[in-house]
């Protein structure tokens, strides 16, 4: 099929001008490709992660490890997506004309806002190392397979900008495996 502008444009659902790097917390949901349910069920209104959906627990946990400037907050693996919340910190780092000690009294320090990478490079590692260790199970542990890709293409994310507004996303979070029935992710409401 030729490219057509008209047909098959993507439009971008993030901010526009909008740094992604930015210190600040941000919630993030992440969906299965078509919906599909692959890393486990809901049971008395909790998830029973399969072994793909500890397997998406872990590569989530991992994040601390690859981008050290993060913090994790509240997440949960659901049948076919997931939700989680990343906080960029702040760091502290010496201006060019400082000294190289950290240890020297009053060095000329200015706070940087913002992380080298963006939460969109985070959410592409994530995505990325799930999708090989998933394909590995396929092969190895008789998983389910999947339709050419584990995740959609883009995932949805807000930048949270409040203490109320974190307390919601958590409870959401929180709460997100008991709503499970009117879940609009939930492929028995999108018939």
């Amino acid at each position: 099929m030729k490219y057509d502008p008209e047909k098959h444009h993507r439009r971008s659902i993030r901010l526009k001008e909008y740094d992604y790097r930015l210190a600040g917390a941000y919630f993030v949901t992440i969906v299965a490709q078509d919906r599909e349910c692959l890393f486990g069920d809901i049971a008395n209104g909790e998830m029973q992660p399969n072994d793909a959906g500890q397997m998406v627990e872990r590569w989530w946990i991992e994040l601390r490890q690859k981008y050290p400037d993060i913090l994790l907050d509240e997440y949960v693996v659901m049948p076919n997506h997931f939700h989680g919340i990343i906080g960029i910190t702040v760091q502290m780092v010496p201006r060019a004309n400082s000294p190289k000690s950290e240890s020297s009294v009053g060095a000329d320090l200015r706070v940087c806002p913002r992380t080298t990478a963006s939460l969109n490079a985070m959410v592409q590692w994530f995505k990325t190392m799930s999708t090989n260790e998933y394909i590995q199970g396929v092969k190895q542990q008789g998983w389910r397979p999947f339709n050419r890709r584990l995740w959609q293409r883009n995932y949805y994310e807000h930048v949270i900008r409040n203490e109320q507004a974190l307390d919601r996303i958590r409870d959401y979070i929180d709460q997100n495996p008991l709503m499970w029935m009117e879940d609009p992710e939930n492929p028995v409401n999108n018939g």
